[in-house]
């Protein structure tokens, strides 16, 4: 995974602190519209898809498959290369950016629709990041 010590911490805001007490316990937290029960990310406090403030957060599966990616060749500080830039569209619908770990990072192991899940990186004692690995290397949840 990362060297934690060179990674941007992302800041909570109001908005998203849901999301992030969801990561620090090992959970991901989506939210869902009342009104039309369309399911988002990234957290706002209204919904995307008809404006609606009642919205709800729920725990997600942690499952989904790999939408999109690109393998990333060049340096950065806080990971060794190469490295997965990745899009991940949850079982729930939402699609989420992020990282593939503890796989080869090439095209024959980076399958596109490949099943992946959730595991979290403790950055902080605030930040837990997601990241997702093959379905096959854990243990579904």
């Amino acid at each position: 995974m990362a060297d934690k010590s060179k990674i941007s911490l992302p800041k909570p805001t109001p908005e998203t602190e849901h999301f992030w007490q969801g990561t620090r316990q090992g959970a991901l937290k989506l939210q869902k519209c009342v009104d039309c029960a369309h399911v988002y990310f990234p957290p706002r406090p209204f919904c995307p898809a008809c404006a609606s403030r009642a919205v709800s957060v729920f725990t997600a599966t942690g499952r989904g498959m790999l939408y999109s990616y690109v393998i990333n060749n060049r340096p950065h500080p806080a990971f060794d290369g190469p490295y997965s830039i990745a899009v991940v569209e949850l079982e729930e619908g939402p699609r989420m950016m992020t990282n593939i770990v503890n796989c080869d990072q090439t095209p024959e192991a980076l399958q596109l629709d490949m099943p992946v899940e959730v595991l979290f990186e403790e950055l902080s004692d605030d930040i837990s990041l997601p990241y997702f690995q093959p379905a096959t290397v854990g243990a579904t949840k």
